[in-house]
């Protein structure tokens, strides 16, 4: 396996960043997740778009986004895989041990890994913890995710492969790498980027392409949705069959199974819309 790090393709086991890195320390790097099919990446652009809103949102230095696009290139390129997951990651870089950046410069790696089709769906669960919508940190895709992993552990631990969360106002909110959508009367309705959820490069793209409503929900609206459907960079649109202890009948619903082929089939036609 060969991995981009600081400006070359390296081997997997010779790559080495420094254990002072910011991004290892306290968590001050941003990162993006692209699918690739039969090494092509997906919607590149938009993500190398919001990569580089990210770095202004953190205040690192504006990142290269020609040397990045090369970067994933030169990965692809290495590593064939007919499905992968590419991981784009930049950091402060080497700085003192504290919340202060230091003067050596960012640090680049982006990686390959394999992926695997998602099923249609899934089980879900809400959690006790809440996204603060008015953070420092809203709306950016961050390196700082161990609350995500807590989680999402919590989700594994109830046979589920996502945790849903409010925001502190107690709408609907995100997952912990997914949007969430639900339908009601025959409608498809998404918490709008204001309750503090991340702007997915799929949400964005389904709400574009499926005429989806931007709603601010109330957590509960989960009690009641007809169907739920997550977004996400590598579901795809993918169906919940489940949400805590209520089974929705039927899943993946006639408005979520449309959404889907929608997707789909805009996705094969232009692979960076």
């Amino acid at each position: 396996m060969k991995i981009w790090l600081n400006g070359g393709l390296q081997d997997l086991d010779d790559a080495r960043v420094s254990v002072l890195d910011h991004g290892l320390t306290v968590g001050d790097g941003i990162f993006e997740t692209v699918k690739s099919v039969e090494g092509r990446p997906f919607a590149l652009t938009r993500h190398l778009a919001r990569l580089a809103q990210s770095a202004r949102g953190l205040g690192l230095p504006e990142p290269d986004l020609d040397e990045v696009r090369h970067a994933c290139a030169a990965v692809l390129d290495a590593n064939p895989l007919p499905l992968g997951r590419l991981r784009i990651t930049y950091t402060g870089g080497l700085s003192p041990l504290g919340s202060d950046r230091g003067d050596q410069g960012t640090t680049l790696v982006v990686a390959l890994g394999e992926a695997k089709q998602r099923p249609d769906t899934t089980a879900v669960i809400t959690v006790p913890w809440t996204r603060n919508e008015r953070g420092a940190l809203t709306g950016l895709k961050t390196t700082s995710y161990a609350e995500n992993v807590v989680a999402l552990a919590r989700a594994h631990e109830h046979g589920a492969t996502e945790a849903l969360f409010a925001n502190t106002v107690g709408q609907l909110c995100e997952g912990t790498g997914s949007n969430v959508f639900v339908v009601l009367d025959g409608e498809i309705h998404t918490p709008p980027v204001a309750s503090g959820c991340l702007a997915g490069i799929t949400r964005a793209l389904a709400v574009e392409w499926t005429g989806a409503r931007e709603t601010d929900l109330p957590l509960d609206v989960l009690d009641r949705a007809d169907e739920v459907f997550l977004t996400s960079t590598l579901r795809d649109v993918q169906g919940v069959h489940r949400v805590d202890e209520r089974e929705l009948p039927a899943s993946p619903g006639p408005v979520t199974t449309k959404a889907m082929r929608i997707f789909t089939e805009r996705a094969a036609d232009d692979l960076d819309p």
